[in-house]
């Protein structure tokens, strides 16, 4: 993970050393050993100093905390390697969580903030032509599409997220070309802001008419917890899509369980143990499966313990539309857990994948870079981790989290096709890097950076609910 010059082995200094030495607020002389610390040396002292951060914020040592924040800021930084730019990031979410605690403090500190829709649209954009997840997420999404909706006359899709028109532009000069001619072609486009999609509708109101496809835009202004599924105005003789794409885990706020958190002791044990280990032990999946229980460890059955949690409502929503093929992309990671340490070290995973992927295809000093790194997946580690409760929207889950709640609500899972996936395929061959996988799991399609799974993309069709129950009766 770590690209650096002078990278070595790591055997003289273990991770155990520098749980030895104390967090001293003066960082002077004695402490100067600090800065000359290799690659590999730095990033396991950044990884023990997060760790014990963390415990510190969790159980209220709020001056311990600052200290380790204080050493984490001599070795982190945002331009540098793999691991410093995680730590810089990670030690600004906690600091937010910190001052959290003086709500006026932090209101005072964020008061003339103003959020910029340019902004937004800029990075998004940045995201999808640096990184190829949503460019296959959208071939596998658009094929299933058609797939489902061969000989259908008038077609409606519902894009939970209307922001790119590239996936329903490349979608559009598939249909143009059916043999039997083109369909009457409807999108609703759902999203909080009306900048947003007005943006989109005369860009593909215009390849429509050049296309000679009969098109509608909908707009569709609103949050997604929000949306009042009459709005989608469904029309009896249309056949119906409904795309999602990276939006269905903020709806699971509402479903959070309280847990009464661990107690200090046990946390600190946690801290000394995870100590132990080196920088790919520590940041290894399944040593920290056996350190920390997995938000996956839930039992399905809360999940199907009360249909009135927010998500399982908007399912039923969508149910009641009877799509032909919803299809479904989300990240494939557990940010949903109860405690700090939990979401703290599954972040840590995920996003030394993703630098990972960054510094391995642009080099530090890139502006994209930067901006993708500090408005995108800098924001998203600090939802993740400074914040809680309904303000907590980053909640991504793995994918069989996910297959319980779509069978649950009544959705059946599709296969996705095999002609879908070896254009998928090519396009990650032709992405100029080694590094990007794809592999097929019960006819989900993993997206990967190395060997770990980033997002996934799943297809459903709605089932007769009799049928679950039956199902379930007989179980």
């Amino acid at each position: 993970m770590i690209q650096d010059e002078g990278i070595s082995t790591i055997t003289s200094t273990p991770l155990q050393f520098f749980t030895m030495m104390p967090l001293s607020p003066k960082l002077g002389s004695p402490y100067l050993w600090l800065r000359e610390l290799k690659s590999e040396e730095r990033g396991l002292y950044l990884i023990h100093l997060l760790l014990t951060c963390a415990n510190h914020v969790a159980v209220g040592s709020l001056d311990s905390a600052n200290l380790a924040l204080d050493q984490i800021s001599h070795l982190a930084s945002a331009d540098g390697d793999t691991m410093q730019r995680i730590a810089a990031y990670f030690a600004e979410a906690l600091a937010d969580r910190v001052l959290k605690t003086w709500p006026g403090l932090y209101k005072a500190f964020n008061s003339t903030k103003i959020p910029m829709v340019s902004e937004e649209i800029l990075v998004k954009k940045l995201f999808f032509e640096m990184f190829p997840f949503l460019k296959v997420a959208f071939v596998l999404t658009n094929q299933a599409i058609v797939e489902a909706m061969e000989g259908e006359k008038m077609i409606h899709i519902i894009d939970l997220n209307g922001n790119e028109t590239a996936q329903w532009l490349a979608l559009m000069q598939v249909l143009s070309a059916r043999p039997e001619g083109p369909p009457h072609l409807r999108i609703t486009g759902v999203h909080p802001q009306k900048e947003i999609l007005d943006q989109m509708a005369p860009r593909l109101t215009e390849v429509a008419e050049k296309l000679d496809i009969p098109f509608q835009f909908n707009s569709v202004i609103s949050q997604l917890e929000d949306l009042d599924i009459e709005k989608l105005r469904v029309k009896t003789g249309e056949a119906l899509a409904i795309n999602s794409v990276l939006q269905l885990h903020t709806l699971l706020g509402s479903d959070e369980v309280l847990q009464k958190t661990s107690s200090s002791a046990a946390k600190s044990a946690n801290v000394v143990q995870y100590s132990r280990y080196s920088l790919s032990e520590l940041l290894d999946k399944d040593l920290v499966n056996r350190c920390s229980p997995s938000p996956d460890s839930v039992s399905s059955s809360a999940l199907s313990q009360s249909n009135a949690t927010k998500i399982n409502r908007f399912l039923d929503g969508l149910w009641s539309l009877t799509p032909k093929v919803m299809v479904v992309t989300e990240q494939d990671c557990n940010h949903n857990g109860s405690t700090l340490m939990e979401r703290l070290l599954e972040a840590l995973h995920t996003y030394a994948a993703i630098f990972d992927c960054l510094e391995s295809n642009m080099s530090r000093t890139s502006v994209e870079r930067l901006k993708l790194e500090k408005m995108l997946f800098g924001e998203e580690i600090k939802n993740i981790i400074a914040c809680e409760g309904v303000e907590r929207k980053e909640r991504h889950e793995k994918h069989e989290k996910w297959c319980q709640r779509f069978d649950i609500t009544g959705f059946r899972h599709v296969s996705l096709s095999y002609y879908g996936m070896l254009q998928a395929q090519s396009l990650l061959q032709g992405y100029g890097c080694d590094g990007y996988r794809m592999k097929e799991e019960n006819g989900c399609v993993m997206i990967c950076w190395q060997d770990r799974p980033l997002f996934t993309v799943s297809a459903w069709r709605c089932c007769n609910r009799m049928n679950i129950e039956e199902t379930a009766f007989s179980l």
